[in-house]
């Protein structure tokens, strides 16, 4: 297996310094453990949260494109209540190993795989957002009778053009880029898609668990090799069609990837009985916009299936 050190996490430079809400130092200093599993030769890290009362089930969150299971760190603990959660690095992503070749099959396996590692009771939900959207439609068309449902975070499937070409496309990476210093990639983190965000403490969180330092210098965790325009090449609107699970969608209601017509495309292809929910003053990284209405969105969506 290709494992690296998995990070000190009470390290100093993973401390926020922006002013941030109480609700958020709470959520961080819920306990949680640091795992890998070995898929298919490939080490896979993952984040795990105990229930801390009855358990309703557990839930899987999935993180978007060059992202990271700590993007779920303040969201997940607000789950555990009823929950057992687990956020996973995705192969070529964060702290788990890197593959020679990607593709959404096996990363669907990844998930499959945490999810059995995790020891998550059923019913099970999986949530993922961007990226990790399109991954969750993948697993939900392959393994989706083994979960009690998928949750769509902003991932668009448009309507196709009218000369058939898909519309599912992304932006893809080409070169790794390296930084003399911590503080220097730190500034040079940025969202993408590209949008403001006003809950600084939330991007500043996100952008020191990005980063990794080799003899170059600090870089970002990702393989650039994963991030190829290759990764969209999937039938992603047959995925979202064939789900074998109750599925939903959370979009951000001024979100540059979902418009409300992209929505009302998806909620055809999911069907009548598909909840859509569209986050107010949310863009396309909804849970760092409005982490707490997405706490609300999604946990309205798990109870009304559990009930």
């Amino acid at each position: 297996m290709n494992a690296r050190p998995l990070p000190d996490w009470s390290a100093a430079e993973l401390c926020v310094t922006a002013p941030a809400p109480g609700w958020f130092h709470e959520a961080l200093a819920h306990p949680f453990t640091s795992q890998i599993v070995d898929v298919e030769d490939c080490p896979i890290h993952y984040l795990a949260w105990p229930c801390r009362a009855a358990s309703r089930g557990g839930i899987l969150f999935v993180h978007g494109g060059g992202a990271h299971a700590n993007w779920w760190r303040f969201i997940a603990p607000f789950f555990t209540a009823r929950y057992r959660v687990a956020a996973l690095d995705l192969s070529g992503m964060g702290d788990s190993g890197r593959r020679p070749n990607y593709d959404a099959g096996v990363r669907a396996r990844e998930m499959r795989a945490v999810i059995g590692a995790s020891a998550l009771p059923q019913p099970v939900f999986v949530v993922g957002h961007s990226f990790g959207g399109y991954m969750t439609m993948r697993f939900a068309a392959a393994y989706g009778a083994e979960v009690a449902g998928a949750v769509i975070v902003d991932s668009p499937i448009r309507r196709p053009s009218p000369d058939g070409k898909s519309t599912t496309a992304g932006r893809g990476r080409s070169f790794e880029r390296h930084y003399p210093t911590f503080d220097i990639a730190l500034e040079r983190f940025r969202l993408l898609p590209l949008q403001e965000c006003a809950n600084d403490f939330l991007v500043e969180f996100i952008a020191r668990h990005s980063v990794r330092h080799e003899e170059r210098g600090w870089t970002w965790k990702f393989d650039v090799a994963g991030m190829g325009p290759e990764r969209w090449r999937e039938p992603f609107a047959d995925h979202l069609r064939a789900m074998a699970c109750r599925r939903a969608l959370i979009h951000g209601a001024r979100s540059a990837l979902v418009s409300a017509a992209t929505a009302a495309y998806m909620a055809e292809l999911m069907g009548a009985e598909a909840p859509v929910v569209a986050v107010a003053d949310a863009a396309h990284h909804v849970m760092l916009d409005q982490p707490l209405a997405f706490v609300t969105a999604l946990d309205g969506i798990l109870d009304a299936w559990l009930s």
